[in-house]
C-alpha cells in the first residue's frame, strides 16, 4: 500500500503517518525531511527540487509499500502516481493555529520570542500557515477540493 497524507500544518498528518506506520508496518516519509536541507536555522533552506525528489524517489524504491505525509504540491507530475490512497486531513484553523504555536514553543523555546531574526521567521511562518485555509492563498489549479483530489489518479475523482 502506498499512502500520501497531506494537510495544513499542524493538521495532524505526521502524527497520523506515524501511526499509521507503527500499526502497518511500514516506513513513513515527511515531505519536509526532503524539502528543507539541515541548517543551524531549520526550516529556513530549501534543498534543490530535483535533489530533494530523487532523494525521496530513492527512499521509496526500497520498499513495496510506504507512507508519505506532507505537501507535494509543486513537487512535479510525477507524484500523481504514486499512491494508491490520499487522506487528506482538515482541523478548523483555530485549532490548528493554537497547535501551531504550542509546537514552535515546545521545538524553540522562548528563542522565537527573544531572538529577532527567530522572532520575525515565526511571525512569518505563523502568517503563511494561517492562510492555508483561504482559497485565495492556494494556486488556482487547486481552489477546487475536487481538483486537489484529482492530482491523484483515484477511483471516483475525474476531472
Amino acid at each position: 500500500m502506498k499512502i500520501h497524507i497531506l494537510g495544513a500544518s499542524c493538521a495532524g498528518t505526521t502524527t497520523l503517518g506515524e501511526a499509521l506506520s507503527a500499526r502497518l508496518n511500514i516506513p513513513y516519509f515527511d515531505t519536509d525531511h526532503f524539502f528543507w536541507e539541515k541548517s543551524a536555522v531549520p526550516y529556513t533552506v530549501k534543498r534543490n527540487p530535483i535533489l530533494r525528489n530523487q532523494m525521496l524517489k530513492d527512499e521509496l524504491s526500497q520498499t513495496e509499500s510506504y507512507i508519505v505525509g506532507g505537501s507535494l504540491v509543486s513537487w512535479g507530475e510525477e507524484w500523481k502516481q504514486m499512491f494508491d490512497l490520499a487522506v487528506f486531513l482538515y482541523l478548523p484553523k483555530e485549532i490548528r493555529m493554537e497547535r501551531l504555536v504550542k509546537r514552535e514553543v515546545e521545538r524553540y523555546g522562548n528563542n522565537i520570542y527573544d531572538d529577532p531574526q527567530r522572532h520575525q521567521l515565526f511571525l512569518e511562518f505563523i502568517d503563511w500557515a494561517s492562510k492555508y485555509d483561504d482559497r485565495s492563498f492556494l494556486r488556482p489549479q487547486y481552489r477546487n477540493p475536487r481538483k486537489l483530489a484529482g492530482r491523484y489518479k483515484l477511483p471516483g475523482y475525474q476531472n
